[in-house]
């Protein structure tokens, strides 16, 4: 029993200290980036979703395609994203996948159901 604790302690202490590297910021904050910065703005919504409506000047590449399509669409893995998604799980999977593929200047800022802020429809 007490080599079984043991080895699931390592485990949680191995699986769950996986360093985030992109950081997680309000729709505000992001906002305020858009209109101040050079940022790419990511939406990883399937195209359909996309299509309904988008922040504008927004670039999409589904979820499900980032890995193999991104580096093709921004190449600059210094470049500022921000990325967002319907609801904030997919572009919470998306900045993991963008830190994993060695961009340095992610940020999530959740879902366009909760965006204020001009839509493109």
């Amino acid at each position: 029993m007490k080599i079984f604790a043991a080895l699931l302690s390592l485990a949680f202490l191995f699986g769950c200290n996986k360093k985030q590297n992109f950081t997680v910021i309000n729709q505000e904050e992001a906002y305020n980036m858009i209109n101040t910065q050079n940022v790419v703005i990511l939406d990883v919504r399937t195209k359909e979703e996309f299509n309904e409506g988008y922040i504008p000047n927004a670039i999409n590449i589904e979820l499900n395609n980032l890995k193999d399509e991104v580096s093709n669409i921004i190449e600059d893995k210094n470049s500022t994203i921000l990325v967002y998604c319907r609801s904030g799980n997919r572009s919470n999977q998306a900045a993991h996948i963008l830190s994993d593929l060695g961009y340095t200047s992610v940020y999530d800022f959740g879902g366009i159901t909760t965006w204020q802020y001009e839509i493109v429809k």
